[in-house]
Formats: C-alpha cells, sequence, structure tokens
C-alpha cells in the first residue's frame, strides 16, 4: 500500500506540475512483430518472428504523462521439430493462432518531450495498463487446419474448454522522436502478462486416449499426441504423462515501429499581471 500510494504523489505531482504547452492527441499506426513464449518455447527462442501490426491514439496531458488505447493484430505460432529439447522434439506438437488485442494505457516520458520544443525532439518512456485478447490455437493433421479448443486434447469435457477472450496486464516501453511538429516516429516493445497457460493449447497431462476418441474422435487422438516412434519406444501420450509445464502461463509480445499524426496545437502561456 505505501509504494502504491508512493507512486500515485508522483504521478499526480507530474500530472499537475508541468508548464508544457503541449497537450493534445496523436493518432497513427505501427507495423512490426510478434512473438510467443510458452510450452512450445521454452528456450525463449526468437528465430521464429511472425507479423503484427495495429493502430494508436494517445492523448497528452502534458510533456510527461499520456493516455493511450491500442488494437492489435498479430500472428503467433511455435514447432516442436526446432527444439534442441529431446523430449520436445519427439512430443512434436505445433499450433499458430491470430491473436487480435486491445489495451488502454498510461504512458510516462523519462524527459520532457514537446513537438513545439526542439530541445525536447526525444525522450524514452515506460507505459502500463490493461488489456484484452482473442487467441484461437490452431494445428494441422493430413493437410487439414483444425481448430484445437474443441477437440479437448488434454481430456476437457464439453463446457471445460479454457476461454479464448481474457483479460490481460499490459507493459511495455520504447523511445519518441519528433520529426517536426505534426509527425512522430515511435519504436516500441509491448509486453503482456496473462491468466492462462492454454494459448498453444498445451498446458498438463495427456488425457486417457481411448476416452477421448470416443469423445471427439481419431483427429483429437492424433493433435493430442502426435509424438515420434521408433521401434523402441512407445507413443509419448500415456495417460497422465506431463504434455505441458503448467507452472508457467504463456505470453506473447509485440514488437514494432509506429507513425504518429499529432493533432494538438501550441497552446500560449497563461499572461502575467506583473
Amino acid at each position: 500500500m505505501k509504494q502504491i500510494f508512493f507512486f500515485t504523489i508522483i504521478f499526480l505531482f507530474l500530472f499537475t506540475s508541468s508548464s508544457s504547452a503541449q497537450r493534445g492527441w496523436e493518432l497513427g499506426g505501427w507495423a512490426g512483430v510478434s512473438h510467443y513464449f510458452g510450452d512450445l518455447n521454452t528456450s525463449l527462442d526468437l528465430k521464429h518472428p511472425n507479423f503484427a501490426a495495429g493502430g494508436v491514439f494517445r492523448f497528452n496531458f502534458n510533456d510527461r504523462i499520456c493516455a493511450k488505447l491500442g488494437a492489435n493484430y498479430g500472428s503467433i505460432g511455435a514447432n516442436d521439430n526446432t527444439s534442441t529439447n529431446p523430449f520436445e522434439l519427439r512430443r512434436n506438437t505445433h499450433f499458430k493462432s491470430i491473436i487480435i488485442d486491445g489495451s488502454a494505457q498510461v504512458e510516462f516520458n523519462f524527459m520532457s518531450y514537446d513537438y513545439f520544443d526542439k530541445s525536447k525532439w526525444f525522450t524514452p518512456y515506460l507505459f502500463g495498463g490493461i488489456g484484452v485478447y482473442h487467441f484461437n490455437p490452431q494445428a494441422k493433421y493430413k493437410g487439414v487446419t483444425y481448430d484445437l479448443r474443441p477437440l479437448g486434447t488434454e481430456g476437457q469435457f464439453a463446457g471445460e474448454e479454457y476461454y479464448t477472450t481474457q483479460p490481460a496486464l499490459v507493459y511495455g516501453g520504447g523511445v519518441k522522436m519528433a520529426l517536426n511538429e505534426v509527425w512522430s516516429i515511435n519504436v516500441e516493445l509491448s509486453m503482456r502478462k496473462l491468466f492462462t497457460d492454454y494459448l498453444d493449447d498445451v498446458s498438463k497431462t495427456y488425457p486417457n486416449m481411448n476416452d477421448l476418441r470416443k469423445a471427439h474422435g481419431e483427429v483429437a487422438v492424433a493433435l493430442s499426441d502426435p509424438s515420434l516412434t521408433t521401434e523402441n519406444q512407445l507413443k509419448v501420450g500415456q495417460l497422465g504423462r506431463q504434455r505441458g509445464d503448467a507452472h508457467t502461463t504463456d505470453t506473447f509480445t509485440f514488437f514494432g515501429v509506429s507513425l504518429l499524426y499529432y493533432f494538438g496545437d501550441l497552446r500560449c502561456p497563461p499572461i502575467s499581471n506583473r
């Protein structure tokens, strides 16, 4: 509570004490890459980025504090065949998903930032906020793409499936660079704290394959356990055997460059009576 009170006081001080003439809103878009981290990317591999893009609406209260709304699109995915872990290679699971994401954030500029002051054209910044996102993990079997959630690949019964629209905590940082009095470029890394481990449809243990076959058919069994076999090795998917790590949640990130247009104007400072 003391920390929350302290940061609240700092925020209010910065919000009310700035003498900047800048106050207005910005609108623009960004493009870049998205990354997934989870049970199919335990090594934090960055070598397989996917396309991402979005829109930005930002309101500048002054040269330090801003509020921002974002709407984002990203593609994520992973495949065990790129792993160096022996178990993951044998597990042989893969997925892909489209992410639709929206967020509301508060930004803090480390340095005074003002479109109309050439000495304040650049600043690093941090942000935090809340968001909501939608995902839908899919995988291919015999050339056909299937939605994984309805298949109950870890033995979920109808009505027990994970939610594909969920809340998230949003945080990150970047740098802002004013090109002139109306245009700016931002370079930003935006991260998510998620509350699900099913972004990739992998979390806990393998189900009873006979029960899964009766409930959802042969495709569900094949996508629940597509593990590689040899003459001396059976399928990995034995009842109760670990399929993923339920002790950690999955996550995704966006990294991109945005171009924004400033719709504010230069406000004259108040006239002094002295």
